[in-house]
């Protein structure tokens, strides 16, 4: 007797034109790398927009409009007024000179204050010791305060009349 004869299906044929299905891990791996496409996507976009500075006019980094000499200036060798706004002392030396002190110590970024009765900016955080022009006395900072550049706007035709140069050194005065 003979034995009987399997018959194999024919093969499927593979339509022209159509994908072969997707396994269940490239599915996965598809997911996977569109999630960090976006992702990616995402942290480049947060990074551009903090790269490029935003400094606005009375903010940190902008312009302040102070007013007039004689109004907003501390006497020559007084007490330091403090623009918390713009995070700088302005300051008006013996010789009669203005500066804009920044505020920040240069040994960790405290906030140093002016000590009236010692006559200098004392930071309270390592005390770091800096004179009412920003130049370094004692203390753990590296080196002297950070000036701003301070720029003198005539009112009526609203031309700089006077500069600090880049280093913000001391603006001479006349009063």
């Amino acid at each position: 007797m003979a034995a009987p004869q399997t018959q194999t299906p024919p093969a499927k044929q593979e339509q022209s034109g159509s994908l072969p299905p997707l396994t269940r891990r490239e599915l996965l791996n598809y997911i996977w790398l569109g999630s960090l496409g976006v992702f990616l996507a995402e942290m480049g976009g947060i990074g551009l927009i903090f790269a490029f500075p935003r400094f606005r006019e009375g903010e940190f980094g902008g312009k302040f409009t102070l007013g007039a000499v004689q109004e907003v200036f501390p006497e020559p060798d007084g007490d330091p007024i403090p623009l918390n706004e713009g995070k700088f002392w302005l300051v008006r030396t013996e010789e009669n000179q203005i500066l804009a002190v920044y505020r920040v110590c240069t040994h960790l970024g405290c906030l140093f204050n002016w000590q009236p009765s010692e006559h200098r900016f004392i930071c309270p955080c390592h005390g770091s010791q800096f004179e009412l022009d920003g130049t370094y006395i004692t203390g753990p900072a590296p080196r002297s305060a950070d000036r701003f550049v301070i720029e003198l706007v005539d009112p009526a035709s609203g031309q700089v009349v006077a500069q600090t140069d880049k280093f913000g050194n001391p603006l001479g005065c006349t009063r």
